[in-house]
């Protein structure tokens, strides 16, 4: 379809109010899945979220790496052990795990965010104390829940107009390195920043009744609505551990968050600058 300059200026005055909606807020993604490994989609996902952070709107990026982290772990023949779908984190993986998740992938957003006109900062939940956490589990090794959040740094930051992408990483009770879920990392940090709006990218369209029919996708769910979702099998399998991340964010405050597909171009502008939306919001 050709877009001719009468389309495109609709298009931008159609926005307008989303963009106002937004200015000057705080809205939180948690970036990972298939869109994080496909290098034309993370190029696209990387240029809006510069769009967003032009117009005025703050914005954290939080991500994961399970994926990048299991293809480091086979390069040094070690395997991948998983309880309830957490990583099992021996001393040897979390040095691995910190060094895909802050020192590779958290410099790769950096500098295509950079090299596409944003401005950005690396950091990871050690840095300036942002994420302390306790182990969950003695057998998931160190795997860490989150106790605290310190915004200051991430503040900062946004106040001279950097974008901080943070890796989903916390520093224990002894001062040791915890792997922390980012889903989970996320929802924390949006709760104690007051964000707008948290939006967790994943591969799928979001919530639906019947998972092999996309038209069932429900475009809304009220917090209370999420328990009988999950008990009626709705919500089942590896969407529970993300659902309750969303109603985690609505109690710390959020105002609202969406569970979108990564995978489809520009689905953050969708879901936030237009009527339509794509995916799952969440409501208080």
């Amino acid at each position: 379809m050709t877009i001719n300059n009468s389309l495109r200026a609709e298009i931008l005055q159609n926005a307008l109010p989303y963009i106002q909606e937004y200015r000057n807020k705080v809205v939180v993604v948690k970036y990972g899945g298939h869109a994080m490994t496909d290098t034309n989609l993370k190029q696209s996902v990387m240029k809006d979220i510069v769009l967003l952070s032009m117009v005025g709107v703050k914005v954290v990026l939080v991500h994961g790496g399970g994926p990048e982290i299991s293809t480091m772990l086979k390069k040094i023949g070690k395997e991948s052990d998983f309880i309830d779908g957490l990583r099992v984190t021996d001393e040897e993986t979390i040095e691995v795990v910190q060094m895909v998740l802050s020192g590779k992938l958290s410099k790769e957003l950096v500098s295509r965010i950079e090299s596409i006109g944003g401005k950005a900062v690396g950091l990871c939940g050690l840095d300036g104390g942002i994420l302390r956490g306790k182990v969950m589990d003695a057998r998931l090794g160190y795997v860490g829940e989150v106790t605290d959040v310190n915004t200051d740094l991430i503040l900062n930051i946004l106040e001279k107009g950097y974008i901080p992408v943070i890796s989903s990483l916390a520093m224990g009770e002894h001062g040791e390195t915890l792997n922390v879920n980012a889903d989970t990392a996320a929802s924390c940090i949006a709760g104690a920043l007051n964000a707008e709006c948290l939006i967790s990218m994943t591969d799928i369209a979001g919530v639906m009744r019947d998972r092999d029919d996309p038209s069932s996708l429900l475009p809304v769910i009220k917090l209370e609505e999420a328990p009988g979702l999950m008990e009626s099998g709705i919500i089942s399998g590896g969407m529970i551990p993300k659902v309750n991340c969303c109603m985690d964010a609505l109690y710390r405050g959020v105002k609202k968050v969406f569970i979108i597909d990564g995978t489809l171009p520009h689905a953050i502008l969708v879901e936030i600058l237009t009527n339509e939306g794509i995916g799952t919001m969440f409501l208080p």
